[in-house]
This record gives structure tokens, sequence and C-alpha cells, in this order.
């Protein structure tokens, strides 16, 4: 039987367990996936630990992105064929489409046949970084040339396709880091300027940098009191697009700010983007494009084998990484 990664109790890496275990055939509008590799995501840490957005009957399966061979189809799919290398955009359940497995099962509209120029690894890691940075910049925050963009975590997987997209559409991208000890790789990596937490005052570094007239754009996944200078930063009308919750501490809500410049704070998932079919397909398309003249590139930190789970899990959990973790089969 395939083996799978599962875990039967809430907590932190040690938890998942490599089993063997049955991976059902696909429904009518599924696919299953010989997997050959795993993006790693926060999302899994989060789920693991019993913190994240959905809850998990257990033991669960965990795992949002993964590229392989297609093994089998279900009977309504169309336009994909045993065989295809493909790669997937990560649904909106992992509890239901659980990556982490030699075999896996996956709706047939989230199937991507990936370009042949891209490896296992660079195919794992796409989808869930770069349309989770274009849906927020591009389809949302409508960012052009000229604009400046705070980009906060920014040496994540997400961090870094938004720097990329920034250049691309001729933004100014502002890394924002904890430490100084990303912030070389940031500048190589295309960041216009590079403030670092530890070090600078963030509101004063900010306005240095973009002017009086402010940032019009953020894209936070943190939270908590960055909300503060984030937001006396930008400029009037700008938006700040959250779209995590990294921050232990609480996020007051700095009224004086958004309603003296008219700010929008905005929630977002990229499921919002992934679950609308003609939204989806221009986030390909501009991905795809993007790829092709060598504007976007996936930003691996490092690679594990699949027997390495729960060193990779540690990994990820350090916060040491610069881009994306993957996992081989």
């Amino acid at each position: 039987m395939p083996r799978i990664v599962r875990f039967h109790e809430l907590g932190g890496p040690e938890v998942l367990r490599i089993e063997e275990h049955e991976i059902r055939l696909p429904g009518p509008d599924e696919v299953r996936i010989r997997v050959k590799a795993l993006g790693l995501n926060r999302a899994e840490a989060l789920l693991r630990r019993g913190i994240y957005i959905e809850q998990p009957a257990l033991p669960s399966g965990l795992g949002l992105e993964s590229s392989g061979l297609i093994e089998s189809l279900g009977s309504d799919v169309q336009d994909l064929a045993p065989g295809d290398a493909v790669s997937i955009v990560p649904p909106p359940s992992m509890i239901r489409w659980p990556a982490y497995g030699e075999l896996a099962v996956f709706p047939a509209r989230l199937v991507v046949k990936h370009p042949p120029s891209l490896s296992w690894e660079t195919a794992a890691a796409l989808w869930m970084p770069y349309i989770t940075a274009y849906g927020a910049l591009i389809d949302i925050a409508k960012l052009t040339r000229g604009d400046f963009v705070v980009v906060t975590a920014a040496s994540s997987s997400v961090g870094l396709a938004a720097i990329q997209i920034a250049n691309h559409v001729g933004a100014t991208p502002i890394a924002v880091t904890r430490t100084t000890a990303k912030r070389k790789a940031l500048i190589e990596a295309g960041a216009a300027h590079v403030v670092v937490l530890e070090a600078e005052d963030l509101s004063a570094r900010l306005t240095e940098i973009a002017g009086p007239d402010g940032a019009r754009v953020v894209f936070d996944p943190v939270a908590g009191s960055l909300f503060e200078p984030l937001t006396g930063s930008m400029s009037r009308g700008g938006v700040l697009i959250e779209y995590g919750g990294l921050s232990p501490e609480p996020t007051p809500f700095p009224l004086g700010n958004v309603l003296g410049k008219s700010l929008t704070l905005r929630g977002y998932l990229m499921h919002e983007i992934s679950g609308d079919p003609a939204r989806l397909d221009a986030a390909k398309t501009f991905i795809l494009d993007g790829l092709a003249t060598g504007a976007l590139r996936p930003v691996i930190a490092r690679t594990f084998r699949f027997e390495e789970m729960v060193e990779a899990h540690r990994f990820l959990e350090s916060n040491a990484q610069f881009g994306k973790i993957v996992v081989t089969l």
C-alpha cells in the first residue's frame, strides 16, 4: 500500500507518522496523482497543532501542494490524461484532499499541466505563494508601476513571490524582516529596500523610503503590534491586505490612521482566487507568463526526503528558511 503522513494527536512535528494506507479512487471530478514532490506551508503546522481555520478529525492527513504524474482520472475529467506531469493549486480543504503521500486525490479543476522546464521540486513550490501574492497585489490592490508596496515576513515563499510580482509590474517592494540575518539575501532577491525590525523604527523608516505620501499597499501575514506603524506609514486611500495572524500579540484596530487616511483593511485568503474559475485562470496566465520570461522564479530554501518529514516540519517552524521548503518522494 502507498505511504502517507498522518497525525493521531495534536502537537509538534513529532506527532507526524508515516503509515501505509489505502488511497481512495478519484471521484467523478477528481484525479489521483503519483506524487513526486511536496511543498510545505505554515498552514500545515497550524493544522497539526489544532489552530488552523479548519479542525482535523483524528487521525488526519495534511498537505496543500504537490507535483507528480496523473495515475487515474474520475469519470467526468477532460483535458487531462494518465501520465500527464502536473502540479496542484492548493484545494480549499487539506483534510478532504491531503497532499502528504505517495498517492493523493485532488479536484481536477485545480490540476495544472506545468511547463516541461519545471522540475518536480519547483512545480511543488509554485502555486501557493504565487497565487496568494498575485491575488492580493494584482487582483485586489491593482498594484501598478510607481506604487510602493510593503511586504512583511518578506523571506517567506509568499513574501519572495510578492517581491518578484511587484518588480514585474514596476512597483517598488519594501521588504520587512525581523533580523539582519536575511537583509542581504532579500536585496539579492529583488527587494528595493529592507527594513529590519530589531534595528530600525518601522514607521520612521517606511516614511523615509516612501516619502510623506506613504505606501499605497501593505501585504502582511503578521498583524499584532505592526498594525499601528504600518497604517501610520500608508498613503491616503491605501489598502492593507492581511493574509495571516502570525503574531501572538493582540491586534489593536488603528482607528486614527484608518479614519484619517480613509484606509481599507482587507482580510484575504487565496481560496477566493482559486475558488473562482475566471480569477484563477487570470492568475495562472499571469504566473505562467512570468515563469516563461524569468520574472518569476520560485526560491527553494531546502529539500528533504519524504522519510524526513518530521525534520522538515521542525525546519518549517524554526523560521530559518529563506523561501520554500520542499519534500521529495
